[in-house]
């Protein structure tokens, strides 16, 4: 089940070019409003019939040049690239949407389009993210971000947080449960017999020896030390500024960055455009892309679905 994400950003659209252009091998279905997602489509030029998802219908294949969606109504007319509160409802109401049917056993994966934090929250619905908002309404205890490019991964200690609390974020019962999803995961998804974490330092040179920070000796070296014990194949701290380099990531399957823009920068270099978001420790799978609603491109028929594409591929992948 793929959701269209907010209705001014380039999410409908990319769901739309991505329908015209190639088939997937299993039945997808788009949450939206079908005029919308129609307009969307011919603004950007794309041939494309819409078809009524059928609750109670049996799974079916789409064939390429239709999209099968289910109808959501929004609460207000949308302009390409005007956020609009009143249409928060509509967005959010995609997301539980997809995430209520692929706990009910209807849909094996959900696949996000972007969506807009700010208007979600300016609207009166506090959402910190796609990643939080499934965590808590699936009563999963602690969610992982990790993207995907290709065959690099770089998880998240801590997520969307200022950075001048992300030391004291990095708790050890914190990188305990991190650690243990990210193994997890990686067996379960990936089917790794024992997946290599390379773990990060959270302070330049990996805090050389307590010169530069002592976050490595206090917490994240016993963590580390601890999931060892309990048979995870995890090693560091490691400097982030060297563990990039093309050798040294051939030794792991993936790298653990204690804050966002520690790891994404790299991973986003390597692979704008086609890298996946994917959520580790829910009790589901979820995939999405890599950016944002780029209200600046919506309407415009410009935008780039090679992301989107990438992330419904990894979670056919995955489910399979």
């Amino acid at each position: 089940v793929l959701t269209s994400g907010d209705p001014a950003g380039v999410g409908p659209e990319l769901c739309a070019q991505l329908a015209a252009a190639r088939d997937f091998d299993g039945e997808l279905v788009c949450l939206g409003d079908p005029r919308l997602i129609g307009d969307r489509a011919r603004e950007a030029g794309v041939k494309l019939a819409l078809a009524t998802f059928e609750p109670g219908a049996a799974p079916r294949a789409r064939r390429q040049g239709q999209l099968c969606v289910w109808p959501l109504a929004l609460a207000a007319p949308s302009q390409p690239g005007r956020l609009d509160v009143a249409n928060a409802p509509y967005v959010v109401a995609q997301v539980d949407t997809a995430l209520d049917q692929v706990l009910g056993g209807r849909f094996d994966a959900m696949v996000t389009a972007p969506v807009q934090k700010s208007v979600i929250n300016d609207a009166g619905v506090p959402f910190t993210g796609h990643t939080e908002h499934l965590a808590a309404r699936s009563h999963a205890s602690r969610p992982v971000m990790m993207l995907v490019a290709g065959k690099l991964r770089v998880a998240l200690a801590t997520t969307h947080l200022p950075l001048r609390e992300v030391s004291a974020a990095l708790t050890p019962e914190v990188l305990d449960e991190t650690l243990r999803i990210v193994d997890h995961d990686l067996r379960r998804h990936w089917g790794f017999a024992r997946p290599r974490i390379a773990v990060c330092g959270l302070n330049p040179h990996a805090g050389e020896s307590g010169h530069l920070g002592d976050e490595e000796l206090r917490v994240i070296g016993p963590a580390i030390a601890r999931a060892r014990a309990a048979g995870i194949d995890a090693t560091g701290p490691v400097p982030a500024d060297t563990v990039f380099v093309p050798r040294e990531l051939a030794r792991y399957d993936v790298v653990l960055a204690m804050f966002h823009d520690q790891g994404l920068p790299v991973l986003k270099h390597a692979g704008f455009g086609h890298a996946v978001n994917v959520t580790l420790g829910l009790p589901l799978l979820r995939t999405s892309v890599d950016h944002g609603t780029a209200l600046d491109l919506a309407g415009s028929g410009r935008a780039d679905a090679g992301s989107l594409e990438a992330a419904i591929v990894l979670a056919l992948e995955l489910v399979r």
